[in-house]
């Protein structure tokens, strides 16, 4: 089964970050993602406004750098969430749990205008960057060709 999805879309909101009762960092953000499409009736496009949850590091890392009105890139899962209303009745939220939350936009995009250099997305991805590895000095078990070994067997 594959469960994944990429949204993209403006803050709501500026994050808060909250702690669980075991001292786990969680924020939940809600972006603004348009419609690719425009409406016959209007003319405009439709905007759909998504809950987001982060947990962990991915948690204190949208709070320390995203503010109300900025891009953001969220990757994650679809949860269902089922719970009971104040008066019992039974409700379903539909919510993204990020694994990985990126930059959008620029600063410079965000506030008019300066030099920035926005820090890595941080997630389940390490933090040097984008899912690739990051390099290393150990033995890797590979060892370099020499270019003086003569013909190549292929």
């Amino acid at each position: 089964m594959l469960n994944r999805i990429i949204i993209m879309g403006r803050l709501v909101r500026d994050p808060e970050l909250r702690t669980t009762q075991s001292g786990i960092p969680v924020t939940s953000f809600t972006l603004a993602v348009d419609r690719d499409f425009k409406s016959r009736d209007s003319g405009e496009k439709s905007t759909d406004f998504i809950d987001v949850v982060a947990w962990r590091q991915t948690a204190e890392f949208v709070c320390k750098y995203f503010t109300k009105g900025r891009m953001a890139v969220a990757e994650g899962r679809l949860q269902i969430r089922e719970w009971k209303d104040r008066d019992g009745n039974n409700r379903r939220t539909a919510e993204v749990v990020a694994d990985n939350v990126y930059f959008g936009d620029s600063r410079r995009d965000a506030e008019g205008g300066g030099s920035y250099s926005a820090p890595p997305a941080y997630g389940s991805a390490p933090a040097y960057g984008g899912g690739y590895a990051q390099p290393s000095h150990e033995p890797s078990g590979f060892a370099e060709i020499d270019d003086q070994d003569g013909d190549l067997p292929f």
